[in-house]
């Protein structure tokens, strides 16, 4: 699955690697998104190319009953809960102009959302960074061109619009938070937990 995305933006993507860090035998640039990037997705390939095959070249999820998954015959028309969909504007993976149909598939209400830069950065764009901007419709043409005509540009994280949506959803109803250890588990540390801090050795083994 990396692989063939990656290839989508080979330049960027593959060659760079190849050049700065194999030719020129440079370390890898400090980039934290690179790091949440290289968690790639991990499916059998007949899962793969299934997935590849009938998701995006025939595109057949947005077909009530075209995909059937373990006996049932998937119907996004059917979904009735309200949802918040995002894309981004630079997005070379999902083009935002496609990912558009998506939200007019839904049986329900959906907000569709459109975020500044590509794939990653747009979505891992917290409002402290004060990076990029959004775009907003409360309505939803047919036409993702028509859509963009009549919307409006915020700066910033689109993650503040998504927060007014769900406490918009939830109206005064609130669960309230739970405290650690005040039922039948204790608590073992504080987050993130030691798992989270262990390094792998940068030793090279024996031969």
């Amino acid at each position: 699955m990396a692989g063939t995305f990656n290839t989508l933006r080979a330049n960027d993507l593959v060659w760079s690697f190849v050049i700065n860090n194999y030719l020129l035998g440079k370390d890898p640039f400090p980039f934290d998104l690179l790091y949440w990037n290289s968690d790639s997705t991990r499916m059998p390939a007949k899962m793969h190319s299934y997935y590849l095959r009938n998701m995006y070249m025939k595109n057949l999820l947005g077909v009530p009953g075209a995909i059937t998954l373990a006996g049932v015959p998937i119907d996004l028309s059917r979904v009735r809960m309200p949802s918040y969909f995002i894309s981004t504007v630079e997005d070379h993976i999902a083009p935002w102009k496609t990912t558009y149909r998506g939200a007019r598939y839904l049986g329900a209400p959906a907000r569709f959302v459109l975020g500044g830069s590509g794939h990653i950065a747009g979505i891992v764009n917290p409002p402290a960074a004060k990076k990029y901007h959004y775009w907003t419709n409360d309505s939803l043409p047919e036409a993702p061109e028509q859509w963009f005509e009549g919307a409006t540009q915020h700066a910033g994280s689109w993650w503040e619009d998504w927060q007014a949506w769900m406490h918009a959803q939830n109206g005064g109803e609130k669960v309230p938070a739970r405290t650690p250890g005040d039922r039948q588990l204790e608590v073992i540390e504080d987050a993130p937990g030691r798992y989270a801090m262990l390094r792998l050795s940068t030793k090279k083994a024996k031969r």
